[in-house]
């Protein structure tokens, strides 16, 4: 039997089931041993109306006895101040990217890159949320477009540092396996192809 990851990438877009799915998966994980806890750590900020009633919905659908950070940009911090063993919940990438704004993409990347690494010297498991905005038409504006990029390379830097990475797609997942697992050797002809 295969171990269950220690750190898992939840990608998808709007409404395809990534928090539901982490806050189930953080629920069973619990539910397993009466001494488990859960820290959630939201990084989104209400910029406006409809941001607030976004993050009021994502309150009420987590338990109340979970622990709560909100960090919108010190990432690190937030996962350092997680107690060790807890499960930590990151909700999500999409916003910490947006909340840094337009610091160099470098300077994302390396801050990308010490989460991932706070990640792996945790003890207890992480789930990280994200959107996958690579699949839509381009964005129209230079913002837009640069947005996109720059969170698609922060999800290739997260992918690289946590264990699993998981697809969501109408609340259904695919395993996305390293791109190192990969070989010219796995791509055979098919048989019908022999002389």
């Amino acid at each position: 039997m295969t171990p269950a990851p220690r750190s898992m990438l939840l990608l998808g877009g709007a409404r395809s089931g990534k928090s539901t799915l982490a806050i189930d998966l953080a629920e069973r994980w619990q539910r397993s041993a009466s001494s488990r806890a859960v820290t959630f750590v939201a990084t989104a900020t209400a910029g406006d109306d409809d941001m607030a009633r976004r993050i009021d919905r994502h309150r009420g659908e987590r338990p109340t006895a979970w622990a709560t950070i909100e960090e919108p940009t010190q990432l690190v911090v937030a996962l350092k101040a997680a107690p060790t063993a807890d499960l930590v919940i990151v909700d999500c990438l999409t916003m910490w990217t947006a909340n840094l704004g337009e610091i160099p993409e470098s300077e994302l990347l390396t801050r990308a890159t010490a989460a991932g690494s706070a990640i792996a010297d945790r003890t207890g498991p992480t789930i990280v949320i994200s959107n996958e905005v690579g699949l839509g038409v381009v964005p129209p504006t230079e913002l837009g477009r640069s947005y996109r990029d720059r969170l698609g390379r922060v999800n290739q830097v997260m992918a690289r540092h946590l264990d699993e990475t998981r697809l969501l797609v109408a609340g259904r997942t695919l395993r996305l396996d390293p791109t190192a697992d990969l070989a010219i050797g796995d791509l055979r002809p098919d048989e019908s192809d022999q002389p």
